[in-house]
């Protein structure tokens, strides 16, 4: 069964919070994080993303820039921005887009769950992006930013979490620029604690990866190599655990991620459409926006018009929990065996597009000239997502795109 546990969080005083509190360090590059911290001493941004406090040109994984790191997380701390608890805490971090709230517990997970295929994955992580953030993880002797984790729905957590945010004032409560609500709230009933960590411990018997692979396995393997340097290690050390937000898996929605091609490797837009039609029910949708209608069917934009693209019988296995996936699907049918693009990890010739972009991004891109063709796919769902990590299996790249993203900085985990 799951470990949680509770931890001291070191947490920024409320005045500052909104100032303080970033988007996660992968999902910007080094410009768009230094427009974003602009005249902003208090962003988080100049510890998870410390190139923005060089010069331009600086390589973001320098050395100059991980003693940036250290140099600017140390001044958070010695001004005061990130506050230690007295006590050890569990916390409900409440997000809200488009209406909707989702609300996850904050927590310390186990590495030793990690190790244990405890806490399931469904992506590969790449070594120069986990080494990246081990040595984040070492300078800083901390979990900076959480990871986005999933678990079963149950309904006694549900319960005393809508208990505790009904009767209690969030101790942060603000609106990022991006429109999207946050909501912080510290549990600190020892016997609310205790249940929640029990529940876990006989009734959660797995975690799931959501968003963050590379940052899981960074604060596992730096853990790991905390205790093998320990000779006193009894398993209680802070640096077995590390920071995650778990949220109930029937609150979480995964949104589109949609591809676009560069050419259309020598074929004419007739020739294209010909081919597809092989695989595929080909519909001329016309000039407005075709958004996929459900599993197996596609939306493409080519030459001003959206098409459907509906995968015919036989094309793909229902019983394979990776063949049936539209990305699946998209990827053998269409980019690899027509367009002939075989490594979605390393071609050049194909871009992705998250979901909250929207399909008038892929129009845009493709009107613009810099892309051929555009595909938008229908979103994986939770259940796949979980079917795929239980028996073991790795979704393809670029398969899911969960919204809203955690904001980094509501707290952080010591490993001291």
């Amino acid at each position: 069964m799951a470990i949680l546990k509770a931890f001291k969080g070191l947490r920024p005083p409320v005045e500052i919070v909104r100032q303080l509190a970033s988007r996660p360090y992968d999902v910007l590059n080094s410009q768009e994080a230094r427009l974003e911290a602009k005249d902003n001493p208090y962003s988080l941004l100049r510890v998870t993303k410390a190139e923005i406090d060089l010069p331009d040109g600086v390589a973001a994984h320098s050395q100059e820039v991980y003693d940036k790191v250290v140099e600017n997380f140390a001044s958070f701390i010695a001004n005061h921005w990130l506050v230690p608890d007295e006590q050890e805490r569990l916390y409900v971090y409440a997000q809200t887009m488009n209406g909707r709230t989702q609300y996850g517990i904050v927590g310390c997970t186990s590495i030793e769950d990690y190790f244990n295929n405890r806490i399931k994955k469904h992506e590969l992580t790449r070594k120069d992006k986990e080494e990246d953030r081990m040595i984040h993880v070492r300078i800083t002797n901390a979990n900076v930013e959480p990871v986005f984790f999933s678990y079963p729905a149950h309904k006694e957590i549900d319960d005393m979490v809508a208990t505790i945010v009904s009767r209690n004032k969030p101790v942060y409560d603000f609106v990022a620029d991006d429109g999207f609500g946050h909501q912080f709230w510290i549990i600190e009933d020892r016997a609310t604690i205790d249940r929640i960590i029990e529940i876990f411990a006989k009734e959660i018997p797995n975690l799931y990866v959501a968003d963050g692979h590379h940052r899981t396995a960074a604060a596992a393997l730096v853990g790991r190599e905390k205790r093998q340097h320990n000779p006193q290690h009894d398993g209680s050390e802070e640096y077995n655990f590390f920071m995650a937000v778990l949220f109930p898996d029937n609150q979480l929605r995964i949104m589109d991620y949609n591809r676009v091609v560069k050419d259309l490797n020598g074929l004419s837009s007739r020739e294209l459409l010909l081919k597809l039609g092989e695989v595929f029910h080909v519909e001329n949708m016309g000039a407005g926006i075709h958004t996929p209608s459900g599993l197996h069917n596609f939306a493409m934009y080519l030459d001003g018009d959206w098409y459907s693209l509906t995968a015919k019988a036989g094309t793909y296995d229902d019983r394979d929990p990776i063949g049936v996936l539209d990305v699946t699907i998209l990827s053998t049918l269409v980019l690899d065996r027509i367009l002939g693009i075989s490594d979605l990890r390393t071609s050049t010739r194909v871009d992705f597009v998250g979901g909250l972009r929207g399909l008038a991004e892929l129009k845009r891109r493709v009107d613009s000239g810099e892309m051929s063709a555009a595909f938008a796919l229908y979103p994986v769902s939770m259940q796949q997502l979980i079917a795929i990590a239980d028996t073991g299996n790795i979704m393809p790249p670029k398969t899911t795109w969960f919204e809203p993203k955690l904001r980094s900085g509501l707290v952080v985990h010591s490993l001291t």
